[in-house]
């Protein structure tokens, strides 16, 4: 009793001066912690460091891994070949050369038309010559079946939100399009929009969707909206799956009409669902290759040509390094795409709903 009599006075004293905390801690008139004097039952041991918790990291490492496998490694590949020239006879000397280092040339071949004389001396006809209108091509398809798409998908998405006997059907049915494979489709189509097929009979005419210039890029579009419009259309669904329906039921009290719940309620929440398949979309019809080709050819020289077109018509004609900066090109495009769709237009399918509502504002 008498030893604990000399701490306990003391302690009481502090406590009376006002530096000594609740917790049992000396704490100076300025606030500070004063260092732990030894008293009996002072807590001075600091607690051991944490370990860092590695599992994340071993999870996620080989996915990692296998991805920089399949995907940068091919563009590393493909920006590296770039560079390079291709090999062949040169048509100057007429000699064979091995290749070497060529550094923008094929960009400027593809970008200025310079087939060695010049900017603009590559001959009509030439892959170089069908660089720009190919580009025009594809975002021409790009811009009409994106629009028309998302005119049919949200009209469609619309109707499947609705309860009514036979819903589950007509969801499944609308989807068949979408499933059947590409090439599958473009055969179809093919076969529909031929000198004599199905078109010509029931329109009466000898219009040559194949060949013709105008002919054949609305046959492309007709057949690229038949089949992916269901995409959109599935997409734009999960988004109006979201929407409570008191938000309509309260919106019918205030006397809104159909038109201003659609415009109202509708768009503006339905928005980062559709702007997600807009992109989606967009960057698909950018890459296009399969239904022009199948369609109409894919020698490069066709009414139809996309971008992917002329750079498997480049392999094909044994320029690979040159296709590969067309390819590095056509990576830029749609990514230059992609970014002012995402950082401006709001398609950005990795935030919330509720950063959405926040960056509308």
């Amino acid at each position: 009793m008498a030893d604990s009599a000399g701490p306990r006075q003391a302690d009481e004293a502090r406590a009376a001066a006002g530096v000594l905390t609740d917790s049992g801690r000396d704490v100076s008139a300025s606030g500070r912690e004063v260092p732990d004097s030894g008293y009996p039952g002072r807590d001075d041991v600091a607690p051991p460091p944490r370990k860092r918790d590695l599992r994340a990291v071993w999870l996620i490492a080989p996915t990692m891994v296998i991805l920089a496998i399949v995907i940068l490694y091919p563009v590393l590949r493909a920006i590296w070949l770039s560079f390079q020239a291709d090999k062949g006879l040169d048509p100057v000397t007429g000699t064979f050369t091995k290749g070497g280092f060529a550094g923008f040339d094929h960009y400027l071949m593809w970008l200025t038309q310079n087939c060695g004389s010049g900017m603009g001396s590559c001959p009509p006809g030439t892959l170089g010559a069908d660089f720009w209108p190919s580009v025009g091509i594809t975002f021409f398809f790009a811009a009409v079946t994106v629009t028309i798409e998302v005119l049919l998908g949200l009209w469609m998405a619309t109707i499947m939100g609705r309860t009514f006997f036979g819903r589950s059907l007509l969801r499944a049915a609308v989807l068949i399009p979408w499933a059947i494979p590409t090439a599958v489709t473009a055969k179809l189509w093919f076969f529909i929009f031929a000198e004599n097929g199905i078109a010509n009979k029931i329109l009466g005419t000898d219009i040559a969707w194949t060949t013709d210039p105008w002919a054949s890029r609305f046959a492309v579009i007709v057949a690229d909206v038949w089949k992916t419009t269901p995409f959109m259309a599935l997409l734009i669904l999960a988004g109006l799956q979201m929407i409570p329906q008191d938000v309509y039921e309260a919106a019918k009290v205030d006397g809104a009409s159909a038109w201003q719940r659609f415009t109202q309620i509708t768009l503006p929440l339905v928005k980062p669902a559709l702007m997600v398949a807009v992109l989606f979309r967009t960057l698909d019809v950018l890459r296009m290759y399969d239904l022009p080709a199948i369609l109409n050819g894919d020698s490069g020289a066709t009414p139809t040509t996309t971008m992917s077109i002329l750079v498997v018509a480049d392999i094909r004609n044994g320029n690979f390094n040159s296709a590969s900066a067309l390819s590095t090109l056509v990576f830029l495009m749609i990514f230059a795409v992609a970014f002012i769709m995402v950082k401006f237009l709001g398609a950005n399918a990795v935030r919330t709903q509720d950063e959405q509502r926040k960056g509308d504002k």
